[in-house]
């Protein structure tokens, strides 16, 4: 058995030694108004977020399953890293780079 008064900012219930009465002000009022909002704002954005991944993972393409090869246009010129191995690792560059 509460009763606020929101003009007063005051909430009145009754106790074992009769009235209990408590205050506030109104920039408390504010500050509590203002992270309620900024908390629902949170929640929307969460929401909307969760909603958008959901749509996102359902057309991601399916990563195991390969589409072609990557055949690169230029010609390109095999460089060996370790030149004492030279059918070990290469890399590939342009074969048409300046010397620059």
């Amino acid at each position: 058995m509460v009763v606020p008064n929101y003009i007063y900012l005051k909430l009145k219930m009754s106790g074992p030694n009769g009235v209990i009465t408590i205050k506030s002000t109104y920039k408390h009022a504010y500050d509590c108004d203002v992270e309620c909002i900024e908390y629902t704002e949170a929640l929307v954005e969460a929401k909307t977020l969760i909603t958008n991944l959901n749509q996102l993972d359902g057309e991601a393409p399916n990563s195991k399953h390969r589409t072609g090869v990557f055949e690169p246009v230029e010609a390109i010129k095999l460089v060996p890293i370790d030149p004492a191995y030279p059918d070990d690792r290469a890399l590939r560059i342009s074969a048409t780079l300046d010397i620059k």
